[in-house]
């Protein structure tokens, strides 16, 4: 298993400190914005989001004169996170109480959940309703509008809206937004969808009040874990023939395994299930009140307690849920198999180890997958993502879907390098200027010259990238398949404009630079030498204080995880993943062959005294003559 990033940090102790009133961190930096009709909160996993929203729906019930809190979350499993807190004993002024028979993340039938809700709508004396989305959508369509008003709705993982025509919870929100007064607060610990639909509509999304907190404000301020990996293994074959090499049973281990409609699958999930078992040892019984599948190790015989959520039992389902919203202890559990569920608000501090096979399209579900591993906890100093990833075969008429799936995996761990990184600010170079400390001054550099541009910059920056990350030319063009200035100042600035087609010219070139500023320095090493800073770019070192637009639009800055891929694996698996590349090229657009003609193409006749040749085994002389042609062509067009 290689990792491509291990991150270290402080355990500076700040993101789980308290205030006056019992508020952590990012608690009090929600509650800031407390009297927002509309707010939009993005923190990580395990962060105190759903303690955040009980401050805020509590201070709307006192003193801003709502009258209901209604709460929604995609899971049952979810709803714990919600349960009662007498938030008095730390400072606050109320306690998070409410009338159990509103808890509607119970076992049961829909129908009875939508009977409590109406109930709930209608008594004037009940205040607070935990329900699934389901519950929600269900609940909407059996009410009048107007039994929104003056109600808070929390949407948690809100990821799970979408603005289009489809999507029940997105119309739902719309038509609440609309047509009542109600308060919206909604939460996530990652507003990218993994698909190109936007969560909300550009009119619908000004109106919310942005708080945001970073990865690495929370992960720096834990008490107990020092550093966190993230990495993955190849395999070939069926997946299940590699899972011993990858699970540590000594680890507390989340392990995800394919959905059934996933190439990684032998398609049926519970023989795979059994055989994870039968890898780890000898099943010794299931306890029948909880659901703990106890199993005896192969190596010493030490009992290993499972739980199996791919089970689609809803009796034996409910058992083992049950079981794992009521954890205390460290050796309640030790391994979770679960197929969609376990994922987001599941809360088991104690796991070390997230394991995942096949590729996540979403980058919202590998960070959410990530986040199972990274809550504070006394008994682990390291948390691990893996990802068991199948490797592409030359032989194997999928090839062409193997390797864009390893360089969609890659580019998620170039994301999450850069959400795992501290935070910095960039100003345009001013001449004598001296910036405080966390500030990189780059000559040429555009700052922000209107609201929205900041506002994207400030809270969307993560999810831009992410769209940039998996867009399907920007996967063919990042291993050096095109030349970086034609990446950085076509490719990028297309996506920028697409996702926000609002955008003047001067705009989007400012986010353009910023984007790149931002992935340069954050996937570059940065080494300091006396009282100067270098930033690793390509294959040199930078003096920090000589950075400049130009030069860094001259970098790939996406180039290093590719580096890391190459040391990975052998030459044969890269040229099948070179070759595979080099098929897919995207077309040529008249804004690449004019950089490629400016840039380029001079400098290589000068050189070599000729021009490229389309025969040429070098792929970037070769796509120096495609330019030519093309312009030949357009010019021929044109006369």
């Amino acid at each position: 298993m290689t990792n491509f990033i291990d991150v270290e940090y402080q355990q500076t102790g700040k993101s789980l400190q308290t205030n006056k009133y019992g508020m952590r961190e990012m608690q009090a930096r929600a509650f800031e914005s407390k009297d927002s009709q509309y707010l939009l909160l993005k923190a990580p996993p395990a962060s105190g989001k759903s303690r955040a929203l009980m401050f805020l729906g509590l201070d709307k019930l006192y003193n801003q004169g709502l009258k209901k809190v209604i709460v929604a979350v995609p899971e049952k499993v979810i709803g714990s996170s919600f349960e009662r807190v007498k938030l008095t004993e730390s400072g606050f002024f109320a306690d998070w109480d409410y009338n159990e028979d509103y808890n509607l993340c119970t076992p049961g039938g829909d129908d009875r959940k939508v009977r409590a809700f109406r109930n709930f709508i209608e008594d004037k004396k009940e205040t607070i309703l935990i329900c699934t989305h389901a519950t929600l959508r269900f609940a909407f369509n059996q009410l009048k509008i107007s039994s929104f008003d003056d109600t808070l709705l929390a949407i948690d993982e809100f990821h799970h809206v979408s603005a289009a025509i489809e999507n029940r919870l997105g119309e739902v929100l719309n038509t609440v937004m609309s047509k009542s007064n109600a308060h919206v607060i909604a939460m996530t610990g990652s507003y990218f969808r993994g698909d190109s639909l936007p969560v909300l509509l550009p009119e619908d999304e000004i109106k919310f009040t942005k708080v945001t907190y970073n990865y690495y404000e929370q992960l720096n301020g834990y008490k107990f874990l020092k550093s966190l990996g993230i990495g993955y293994h190849f395999y070939q074959g069926r997946y299940l023939s590699a899972i011993s090499k990858v699970l540590d049973t000594d680890q507390k281990t989340i392990l995800h395994i394919p959905n059934v409609n996933a190439g990684e699958s032998t398609k049926d999930k519970h023989k795979e299930v059994d055989t994870i078992l039968d890898i780890i040892g000898t099943v010794e019984k299931q306890d029948s009140k909880t659901g703990v599948i106890f199993v005896k190790r192969k190596l010493d015989g030490k009992i290993i307690k499972v739980a199996d959520l791919v089970n689609d039992n809803q009796k034996d389902r409910d058992k083992i849920v049950n079981y794992l919203r009521s954890l205390k202890n460290v050796d309640d559990i030790d391994i979770i198999i679960a197929l969609g569920m376990a994922k987001e608000g599941f809360d088991w501090p104690y796991c070390e180890h997230a394991l995942t096979v096949g590729y996540r399209g979403s980058l919202t579900e590998i960070i959410q997958i990530i986040g199972r591993a990274t809550r504070d906890s006394s008994n682990k100093t390291h948390s691990q993502f893996t990802n068991l990833i199948a490797q592409p075969d030359v032989a194997d008429s999928e090839v062409k879907l193997s390797v864009n799936n390893m360089l969609k995996a890659i580019t998620a761990s170039l994301l999450m390098e850069q959400v795992l990184a501290p935070h910095v600010n960039f100003k345009s170079k001013h001449k004598g200027e001296i910036h405080e400390p966390g500030t990189i001054s780059v000559g040429g550099f555009k700052e922000p010259s209107s609201k929205k541009v900041k506002q994207i910059i400030e809270s969307d920056l993560n999810d831009l990238k992410a769209s940039i990350l998996q867009d399907d030319n920007m996967l063919k063009a990042m291993p050096g398949n095109v030349e970086p200035e034609v990446m950085n100042q076509v490719l990028i600035p297309k996506i920028i404009q697409e996702k926000y087609p609002e955008l003047t010219k001067d705009e989007v070139e400012e986010i353009r630079q910023h984007v790149l500023v931002d992935s340069t320095i954050k996937n570059g090493e940065i080494k300091h030498v006396g009282d100067k800073r270098f930033v690793r770019m390509a294959d040199k070192f930078i003096n920090i204080d000589d950075l400049h637009i130009d030069l860094i639009d001259k970098i790939n800055p996406f180039q290093k995880a590719f580096e890391v891929l190459s040391k990975s694996i052998n030459k044969s698996l890269l040229k099948v993943i070179g070759d595979t590349i080099e098929s897919q090229k995207i077309l040529m657009t008249e804004e690449e062959a004019v950089i490629l003609y400016k840039e380029k193409i001079g400098k290589f006749i000068n050189k070599y005294g000729r021009e490229p040749k389309i025969s040429s085994v070098d792929p970037l002389e070769r796509r120096m003559a495609e330019a030519i042609i093309f312009l030949k062509n357009k010019k021929r067009q044109k006369s």
